[in-house]
């Protein structure tokens, strides 16, 4: 005969749990959330560090430009501003009085590295910024001040950036400031209607000269004269 006795039950206390423990979820949840704003801060830092780190890899990765051409390339820029502003005298290579007589010189300066965290300023051997200096006397503002908002306006269409404009006021400079590339190249001019002094100036970017070898002392280029200064033809 079968046997009809039902089977016993087992008591709620002995069935393993199937909803987990509320306390221990909690805490899971707040080891899931601090793993992951760990990894957030960490990206935070990590990703500059790395951009930071190619930057500074990458500032001494100049071209390998004879100082002459990267001269040339400066005063290229000098003389398509001269035309800009509408100057036309021609002014003669050198400088008799810095700040007063009429000017047409190159200059040439070192090149820095910042090293591994760009926090460091070492000169680069061999490498030079090439740059065109030049200036004008007896510079009224009939010729200044529209001189200059044309070349301002010419800069912004032309893909420079102006880092600063400034139109004198009660006698004051008036000064405009240009650059592209990331700064490697740079333009600045300046006129004094106390004096009627007008300067200007080009900067090339850094370039390796390929004649350069250990033990070359100062900056290649440095002793390198313009021909006559006007504006480009």
């Amino acid at each position: 005969m079968p046997d009809d006795t039902a089977p016993a039950r087992t008591p709620a206390a002995d069935i393993p749990a199937l909803v987990p423990d509320p306390a221990e979820a909690r805490a899971k949840a707040s080891a899931r959330v601090l793993a992951g704003c760990g990894f957030v801060a960490l990206a935070v830092v990590l990703v500059p560090l790395v951009l930071l780190v190619g930057l500074s890899w990458g500032s001494t990765d100049f071209p390998r430009v004879p100082p002459e051409e990267m001269a040339n390339r400066a005063l290229q820029r000098s003389q398509e501003a001269y035309a800009v502003l509408g100057f036309t005298r021609t002014v003669e290579p050198g400088v008799v009085d810095p700040g007063v007589s009429t000017e047409n010189t190159f200059g040439a300066a070192f090149c820095y590295d910042g090293g591994l965290l760009g926090m460091e300023d070492r000169t680069v051997d061999g490498a030079s910024s090439m740059s065109h200096r030049w200036a004008l006397d007896r510079v009224t503002a009939g010729q200044a001040v529209p001189g200059l908002r044309r070349l301002h306006r010419y800069a912004r269409d032309n893909g420079w950036k102006v880092t600063s404009y400034r139109e004198g006021q009660r006698g004051g400079a008036w000064e405009l400031y240009v650059q592209r590339d990331g700064g490697d190249e740079r333009m600045s001019f300046t006129w004094y209607p106390d004096r009627g002094y007008f300067t200007g100036g080009a900067t090339a970017p850094c370039a390796y000269d390929p004649e350069w070898r250990a033990g070359d002392v100062g900056p290649a280029g440095d002793d390198l004269r313009p021909p006559a200064f006007g504006p480009a033809r």
